[in-house]
């Protein structure tokens, strides 16, 4: 018992939409994982645990740095750069020596026995090492105040000449403070006060030019930066590697450009690469759940992860050292912008390009040139008209004149710091270009065949399906004229009022022209064909919930024709949701009648829905309703049209058929608008033309017989001179 509720709880897990959505994204993460890493399998066939298995020979000139000697060269130089020094405060030791010199006028004022004076002199001055300490103390307590005052000036003056030429940390610690004081002495210093004023010097002076250590440090970079790289030649024919030889970073360097991957596989660089695939992968998914919820849809997804699986093969398969700019991610932009939108595609594209650049080793260029021109291709693809195929065309070759210029700007800021090859430049400019004109022709080519493989339908798509050629329209047209006709009528208004709110005016267009194909199925059962092929009402003959049955199952019918015909499944929800679960009024009130209220319920005579969830089929629900209630009114006024509008919208907001609907009231009263506008050109008044020429024929005193004035009639309006009426400017012309 126990194990049987174990096995249905672990069924329901691995059943359950979350673990199958788990098992995908674990899927996808790995195939790329396994993509990006299998460049480093050729690495391994010839070089193992860092030893070459067999000599390899340079199939053509190879130009390589050894970055080890350059960067060793750039820190030696870097080495020989003196610092920097910057002058410190001189007051602080201007002021020292003044107050050296108030102390030793203090001294010999006071009234103590010359031992002391003595003692108190040595405590400020360090004359231990100087072999004139006894000649410095007398000279400062015996001789007289000018003479002092002198030996203080002279010093003051002397110490102005040391501190204009700098005293250095270095020159404190050498002990050449002694020489700098005497070689900057005023000119007019006895012999007898130089070793005073000495004395006095060296016990006030200290540092005062300190290392400024940013400015250094530019020194630094700068004298790095002249450094010329150090470069090894290996001509063509010579052997970059021996076999049994340590592979070194100079020798990484050059079999990288000799076409060899140069990257160990190992456990360590596999799960890297796993996870930065998987962040990426769930940054995505995030951004699709938070801010484009209506593509969180498994077609989506397998789309994306489509593009991102090709786009990761193309990189591997690449050559080592062929441009990286003939990577197909200007045909990600471009085909995730059309079965997407142009956010998504930027999205898309920059994660790819992310995931590339650190998996494959691209330099930093390339991330910035792909994302730049991801960021043009999102702004120019949605401007783009998408009933004309050449505007795919220019877009392309838009991305890629937009391609020349990033990268032209890029290399010539390279050019200001490092010497570039203009072959290089030139070539990845042409491949730039030539990719951006290609992936728009690729776009354009796989497009059909992407639209049935994941069921989403483009623009394209719908241009298609709008042509009034399509099997099923052909069929409308010649079964059910009067469906035909009514649903050309419903489309003019859903295009407008689409346009009008924002909402998609091709998907509205196209799937008002499918919205009643159910009607195909009992074509004589609908009022508007009756007419046409002049027969009885067959619903005479029914009872109204007989009649509420054949009526209301036109969607389904519908449904079954769009999958006979393969029509895409968004086609469905026009054709399912456009009466929402609405009811069949006419046969509910019908049954009211011959049953009574009390056997009658609303519920019995509703549509299965569902109700309409995006604008472009709440428009359809509106516009159908609208214009058979117009169509019905021979000769409506304009008061008369906007009254039925309204009293429609009202109902169906009334009843709740729009409350899954995105369509705002500001949204609603736009439409009613448009839907006042475009009837009102369809409801013009025409002039009775027989009546009026007959009134001519009386004015002008002509006497035509009755049946002439039918044979001769255009003869007849030739011969008359009726003045034209003038033009009238509608009542609402500019709503």
């Amino acid at each position: 018992m126990i194990k049987t509720e174990y096995l249905e709880r672990a069924k329901e897990v691995l059943t359950s939409s979350r673990f199958v959505k788990a098992c995908y994204l674990i899927l996808f993460t790995f195939a790329v994982t396994a993509i990006i890493a299998s460049q480093n399998f050729f690495f391994q066939s010839i070089i193992e645990n860092g030893i070459s298995k067999k000599d390899i020979i340079a199939q053509k000139t190879l130009i390589v740095e050894d970055v080890k000697r350059t960067e060793m060269h750039k820190r030696e130089v870097a080495q020989k750069v003196e610092p920097i020094l910057v002058p410190a405060e001189d007051d602080f030791i201007k002021s020292n020596l003044e107050t050296l010199q108030n102390s030793v006028i203090q001294i010999r004022k006071k009234d103590s026995t010359e031992f002391e004076k003595k003692g108190d002199l040595s405590i400020l001055f360090d004359l231990s090492d100087n072999p004139k300490k006894d000649f410095i103390l007398d000279f400062l307590l015996h001789v007289d105040d000018a003479s002092l005052r002198e030996a203080f000036d002279k010093a003051s003056l002397s110490l102005v000449n040391i501190l204009q030429v700098g005293i250095t940390e270095s020159d404190y610690e050498k002990g050449l403070i002694k020489n700098l004081i005497q070689n900057n002495l005023v000119s007019n210093v006895s012999k007898r006060q130089v070793a005073v004023i000495t004395a006095l010097l060296e016990q006030v002076i200290v540092p005062n030019l300190v290392i400024d250590d940013a400015a250094t440090e530019i020194a630094k970079m700068n004298a790095q930066d002249s450094v010329k790289p150090y470069n090894v030649t290996f001509q063509k024919g010579d052997k970059i590697v021996f076999e049994g030889e340590p592979v070194t970073r100079l020798k990484r360097d050059a079999l990288r450009q000799a076409g060899f991957n140069v990257y160990e596989l190992n456990w360590q660089g596999i799960l890297s690469i796993y996870i930065l695939v998987l962040l990426v992968t769930i940054i995505f998914l995030s951004y699709i759940k938070f801010f484009e919820k209506k593509f969180i849809e498994t077609r989506y997804m397998a789309l994306s992860g489509m593009l991102s699986i090709v786009a990761c093969t193309i990189a591997v398969v690449l050559p080592t050292g062929f441009s990286p700019y003939i990577l197909p991610i200007p045909a990600v932009i471009i085909i995730g912008a059309i079965f997407l939108n142009p956010r998504i595609a930027f999205v898309l594209s920059t994660l790819i390009t992310l995931v590339l650049t650190i998996g494959i080793q691209y330099n930093a260029q390339f991330i910035i040139v792909f994302v730049i021109l991801s960021l043009i291709g999102m702004i120019t693809i949605s401007k783009i008209r998408y009933t004309r195929r050449f505007d795919m065309i220019s877009v392309g070759f838009n991305l890629g004149a937009a391609g020349v210029l990033i990268m032209l700007s890029l290399y010539f800021i390279d050019k200001c710091l490092i010497d570039v090859n203009n072959y290089l430049i030139l070539r990845d400019c042409i491949f730039i270009f030539i990719n951006s004109i290609t992936s728009s022709i690729i776009a354009l080519g796989v497009s059909p065949l992407l639209e049935g493989t994941f069921k989403i339908i483009t623009p394209y798509g719908l241009a298609e399906l709008g042509d009034h050629n399509q099997p099923l329209l052909k069929r409308l047209q010649i079964e059910a004229p009067g469906t035909y006709h009514h649903s050309l009528m419903v489309s003019t208004l859903c295009e407008a009022a689409a346009e009008a709110i924002g909402a998609d005016p091709i998907l509205a267009r196209v799937g008002a022209f499918y919205h009643d194909i159910g009607k195909l199925k009992r074509p004589l059962f609908f009022v508007e064909n009756q007419s046409y092929f002049s027969i009885e009402n067959p619903h005479n003959s029914l009872t109204p919930r007989l009649s509420k049955m054949v009526i209301t199952a036109h969607p389904k019918d519908g449904v079954d024709l769009a999958k006979e015909y393969r029509l895409p499944s968004i086609i469905n929800d026009f054709i399912l949701q456009h009466h929402g679960e609405g009811i069949a009024k006419y046969f509910y009130n019908q049954a009211l009648q011959e049953e009574g209220a009390d056997n009658v319920k609303e519920e019995q005579f509703r549509y299965t829905g569902p109700k309409p969830n995006r604008k472009e089929t709440a428009i359809l629900m509106l516009a159908d309703a609208v214009e058979s209630a117009v169509r019905s009114m021979k000769g409506a006024t304009t008061e008369e049209i906007e009254q039925i509008i309204d009293k429609i919208i009202v109902e169906r907001l009334n009843d709740g058929q729009l409350e899954d609907s995105p369509l705002t009231l500001k949204d609603i009263k736009i439409i009613a608008s448009t839907f006042s506008r475009i009837l009102r050109g369809m409801q013009h008044n025409r002039i009775k033309y027989q009546e009026n020429i007959a009134e001519e024929f009386k004015k002008n005193k002509i006497e035509i017989p009755p049946k002439a004035l039918d044979e001769d009639l255009e003869k007849k309006i030739k011969e008359l001179e009726i003045s034209k009426p003038k033009t009238l400017k509608p009542k609402d012309q500019d709503d």
